[in-house]
């Protein structure tokens, strides 16, 4: 995979940064860092934890744990509809923090979550950064925030030592891309299309194009997402990114063949990135 040379931007060090850590030992193994995705409840609280803790058994570096949302604008419908499933069972976002300590408590896995923010703002900024922290997350990967509406996100994240991480797209104007890169803690997060999430037989030159203009703001960690299926794919941008986010096929995996499925689908992918597995 291609280094890139230390910054001062606020995607900042490892030292005090989860997600940053697990992406700096992947970088130090000389690869790029696999991420994957899963929605919170689904297809029960127990599951997605169990779903989690064979992610990082099998090759997976950092997690993303998704809060089903009644409204998703970024879910495809693979996504869209196991988010309804954990909902129509009685979701609700408090559980989110048991999913993140199951996860935690079992793993070295780098555990963030992914949420629109009304139910951050809901719950109320400080008491779910809070109650994150104290459940041993890493962070928020937050869709719709943007840096300049984010102070009272950028403050708490402070306090309690969490990763922020924003969204850059192919879209995204110069102006932009600096301020959410100079906002960003942990890593950015570049979506590789425009459009929903889902598996892609092509992830498209956009991509490379959003990391590297991510990297030429002064971002140390870009990673990407939307669209990955396979160790291919995997092998393919780890080559220009320094981690490459997985979701809907690990979702379909989960649903198609349970815990099991995931932890076979994580072995594939995993090998794209060159990281050995037990």
């Amino acid at each position: 995979m291609t280094t890139h040379p230390a910054t001062t931007a606020s995607t900042g060090p490892a030292t005090g940064s989860k997600a940053a850590a697990a992406i700096e030992k992947a970088r130090s193994e000389g690869r790029a860092a696999l991420i994957g995705y899963l929605p919170a409840g689904f297809p029960d609280v127990q599951t997605t934890i169990d779903a989690g803790i064979a992610m990082a058994e099998n090759g997976v570096d950092l997690i993303e744990i998704g809060i089903p949302y009644s409204d998703p604008v970024m879910d495809g419908h693979v996504i869209q509809e196991a988010t309804v499933e954990a909902l129509d069972k009685g979701f609700t976002v408090p559980r989110i923090f048991d999913v993140v300590e199951g996860i935690t408590s079992a793993t070295d896995a780098a555990v963030l979550v992914m949420t629109y923010w009304n139910p951050v703002m809901r719950m109320g900024v400080r008491a779910f950064a809070e109650r994150l922290a104290a459940a041993g997350g890493a962070g928020l990967i937050t869709p719709d925030l943007v840096p300049d509406e984010a102070s009272e996100w950028l403050a708490a994240s402070d306090e309690f030592g969490l990763d922020r991480v924003f969204l850059v797209a192919p879209s995204t104007s110069p102006q932009r891309m600096q301020d959410t890169v100079d906002a960003s803690r942990g890593f950015v997060y570049a979506v590789s299309v425009m459009g929903v999430t889902g598996a892609r037989t092509s992830v498209g030159a956009a991509a490379r194009a959003v990391v590297d203009a991510a990297h030429a703001a002064g971002a140390e960690r870009v990673c990407v997402g939307l669209g990955v299926s396979s160790s291919a794919q995997v092998r393919e941008i780890g080559a220009y990114s320094d981690g490459v986010i997985v979701g809907t096929a690990l979702v379909a995996a989960l649903r198609d063949g349970g815990v099991d499925g995931v932890a076979e689908l994580t072995r594939e992918l995993s090998t794209g990135t060159g990281k050995a597995t037990a």
